[in-house]
């Protein structure tokens, strides 16, 4: 395989020329309350070519490796018209490379039977199920994906790596009748069917969080100090600051790059968030990207300072930047983009009983449903909240969902937790049509004064 795939971009009339094969072995299964809907194993077998010429970018794709010559004639020929036409693509030299990189498994989902699989994800089902008549239904969802990528390129470039990618989530749903509400164990790896075991303590938990949450009062709207737990910190890292580092957004911006321009204080100097590749057995992790770059540690703000932004090889021969080795795609079918790893809150000298003294009315949200990102407008629902009362936490409280600007919000963090925790969850990050693509975010506790929280 090296030596067709280097042969095959070598010697070609294009400025660049890349080539990625990709062979993959996926199994997946879906519970809808008592009825197993899905379950599947499948093979996955593809690859893509992508020619730059005159700063015109072509792309093809294929799914055998029949008459890859012609495909290369095609990706150079569309490369040309766009060249033609007035592209600007340019890319920075980096290092070549030659690799092979194998996964550090734990326990291989691939020497998993799809049959035991099922089993063990029956079994936290029959336990949401039989939680008691408040929970009316569930939702399971377990895959996992096994991946040879080959990569070469025209500068003599050649990796094979060796990916896996697990992640599923076990929801107990309640309801009285009139409200609806959930509990959630999710989980991933890039390394261990293990996470996936063992979780018959945290789905019985996540049954009883939605109970409790029927008989909780909504949060009443206003501003508050909130806390935010590791989960829904990281989340906020990823939603709200991450897709703002990713420099083909600050390329197309003109006001962003005004706003984000490196030097620029954020926030105390306790604040430290960065982008990695580097954590091992993190959905985020990845030796290299998928155009040959080695990731790094990407300090983005240091000390409350912009430090640093992720690049592919063409967003920092345009910004004038290093590349980070965060160009990603999702599959074959994609050319890479810019896109984050695992995006981290570093970790900071406060504990948690230090972030409620003083805090005579707050809120301490944990967990996250999701939000949306609007440019640097963000909004969050947490899983659960509790009202913080002259310094102590209180009631459970639901409907908990934070709103506001991320650089006032960046400015507002007065204190950021001892507690680093890693943290998998089985979603994944959309961008550009590419969805889900594995992401982690990592993060300690955080407070933040003046949250607008939205709620009764």
């Amino acid at each position: 395989m090296k030596d067709m795939l280097l042969a095959l971009v070598s010697n070609k009339a294009a400025d660049y020329l890349e080539i990625r094969v990709e062979e993959s072995t996926v199994s997946n299964l879906r519970f809808r309350g008592p009825v197993l809907e899905a379950v599947n194993s499948s093979m996955q077998y593809g690859g893509c070519i992508r020619a730059l010429v005159n700063g015109g970018w072509g792309f093809i794709t294929f799914n055998d490796l029949n008459n890859l010559e012609e495909k290369v004639a095609q990706a150079i020929h569309q490369a040309e018209l766009v060249g033609a036409a007035g592209g600007d693509g340019r890319l920075t030299p980096v290092p070549v490379v030659q690799d092979i990189v194998q996964v550090p498994v734990l326990e291989d989902p691939r020497q998993v039977k799809l049959a035991d699989k099922v089993d063990l994800f029956r079994g936290y089902n029959e336990i949401v199920l039989s939680h008691g008549k408040q929970i009316v239904s569930s939702s399971i969802n377990y895959f996992d994906k096994y991946s040879k990528i080959y990569f070469a390129n025209s500068e003599g470039t050649y990796i094979l790596q060796h990916k896996l990618d697990l992640a599923g989530g076990v929801s107990a749903i309640a309801s009285d009748g009139s409200t609806t509400q959930m509990g959630r164990v999710g989980f991933g790896s890039s390394t261990d069917f293990g996470v996936a075991r063992n979780l018959e303590e945290k789905v019985q938990a996540a049954c009883a969080k939605a109970i409790d949450l029927l008989a909780a009062p909504s949060v009443r709207g206003g501003e508050y100090t909130v806390i935010v737990d590791p989960e829904l910190a990281g989340i906020f890292a990823h939603e709200a600051f991450g897709h703002l580092s990713e420099s083909d957004f600050v390329y197309e911006n003109p006001n962003l790059q005004a706003v984000m321009k490196l030097g620029t204080k954020f926030g105390g100097e306790f604040l430290n968030i960065f982008d990695t590749g580097l954590e091992v057995g993190a959905r985020g992790y990845l030796k290299y990207d998928d155009e040959g770059v080695a990731t790094e540690k990407t300090h983005l703000i240091k000390d409350g300072t912009l430090v640093g932004r992720l690049h592919t090889r063409e967003t920092a021969a345009k910004l004038g930047e290093r590349p980070t080795g965060n160009a990603r795609a999702l599959d074959y079918t994609f050319a890479p983009i810019c896109r984050m790893r695992n995006t981290c809150i570093g970790q900071g000298e406060a504990s948690f009983e230090d972030m409620l003294k003083g805090v005579k009315l707050g809120v301490y949200a944990k967990g996250s449903y999701g939000g949306e990102t609007n440019g640097e407008m963000f909004t969050f629902s947490a899983d659960e909240g509790y009202m913080i009362r002259d310094g102590k936490l209180a009631e459970l409280v639901r409907d908990v969902n934070l709103t506001g600007n991320v650089f006032t919000t960046l400015g507002n963090i007065d204190m950021i937790g001892k507690d680093f925790t890693p943290h998998e969850s089985p979603g994944g990050c959309g961008k550009g049509g590419q969805v889900p693509l594995p992401t982690s975010e990592w993060a300690p506790h955080m407070r933040i004064q003046n949250v607008l929280i939205g709620g009764k």
